[in-house]
């Protein structure tokens, strides 16, 4: 059974992390968890400021080769009857943190995530850039 619309939009505005999939030059799927906000119709995902290798992500570099993305989001609980998850197909791009739509995405994202609020954790690192998100197909399984 699909999750109702009321349950999606609920899902995207509080559920905390994602797994996001980007395509390597291989054809290969790369998954990374990501966190998100939903802002001017699309989901956007930061490149913060936490611990990472240096030199540009490999997410980063595939969205560049290839924007088709897919976004996983789930609830698993010894209680099979709660099970859920959201499936989400799109396009990402690269967006300058100093755009406009970037920078209301970036007041989202520090409204729902606390650490980037508080300044305890950079929105941005290196060139101040976030991955938009258009969602162009979406399906969704509830028990």
């Amino acid at each position: 059974m699909e999750l109702e619309r009321a349950a999606v939009e609920r899902i995207l505005a509080e559920w905390p992390v994602a797994r996001l999939a980007t395509l390597s030059p291989d054809g290969a799927p790369q998954l990374v968890p990501i966190v998100f906000a939903q802002s001017a119709g699309a989901l956007w995902s930061p490149i913060d400021g936490k611990p990472k290798r240096e030199g540009e992500l490999a997410r980063v570099r595939n969205i560049r080769r290839d924007p088709r993305v897919c976004l996983l989001l789930d609830d698993y609980d010894a209680d099979w009857s709660r099970l859920w998850w959201l499936r989400l197909d799109g396009r990402a791009e690269l967006v300058a943190a100093a755009a406009p739509a970037a920078r209301a995405a970036a007041e989202a994202l520090r409204a729902k995530y606390p650490r980037y609020a508080s300044g305890v954790t950079p929105l941005t690192r290196g060139e101040p850039q976030l991955i938009r998100i258009a969602i162009e197909r979406s399906s969704s399984w509830r028990a």
